[in-house]
């Protein structure tokens, strides 16, 4: 269970400073003047947006996983951290070709309302599957701790997507953040493998 909750808090955190979970708003945002209050305002909503489809997609993963400890005998003892530490394989393997999704800009005039709705749905239709895996194991273990895992996602990760605009409104989006965003993959994998190696030897 903690190691769980620690797990994705980890993820959470890693995706609330991935660049392109953030900077598109922030890019938007100096194109069309928004000051730093609409930006943050409108961060806040894409993040939600964001947070709904990727918790959405976890509590039907959290069924599933219910359904398998109720047949699968030992599900949360050896196939749950099997599946963690196969995920976390398969994304550092994969970490270089790893992309969320990606906002260019619009030549033509549009409406901030547009523009506000396509940030949200863009964000919606690229929910986070790398924290799915916590949601399929949690569901084994209750509702309740399904309920926690989406929380604390929902405020880590939209809260550091706001902080993060809210500084680098003020020159920070000038870093280099190439190397972050390259290497999120080897972090998320290392970070699914050692959750999946804790749950083994917890149980």
């Amino acid at each position: 269970m903690i190691t769980l909750i620690a797990g994705s808090v980890v993820l959470s955190i890693l995706h609330g400073l991935i660049p392109n979970h953030w900077l598109p708003v922030l890019s938007i945002g100096r194109k069309e003047k928004w000051d730093l209050a609409e930006t943050s305002r409108v961060t806040l909503i894409a993040g939600l947006a964001h947070a709904a489809s990727t918790v959405l997609i976890g509590i039907v993963l959290a069924f599933i996983g219910a359904q398998l400890s109720a047949v699968v005998k030992n599900f949360t003892s050896y196939v749950a951290p099997v599946v963690l530490i196969a995920l976390g394989m398969f994304y550092i393997y994969q970490h270089s070709r790893h992309h969320h999704f990606h906002i260019h800009g619009h030549p033509e005039q549009v409406s901030k309302n547009k523009l506000i709705f396509s940030l949200a749905s863009a964000m919606f239709f690229s929910p986070c599957f790398e924290i799915e895996a916590y949601f399929l194991v949690a569901g084994a273990d209750g509702w309740w701790l399904v309920a926690v895992l989406s929380v604390l996602y929902t405020i880590v990760t939209v809260g550091g997507m706001v902080i993060w605009v809210r500084f680098a409104h003020h020159g920070l989006s000038k870093m280099n953040w190439h190397s972050l965003e390259h290497n999120a993959g080897i972090i998320t994998g290392v970070t699914l493998m050692l959750s999946g190696i804790l749950t083994f030897l917890i149980n």
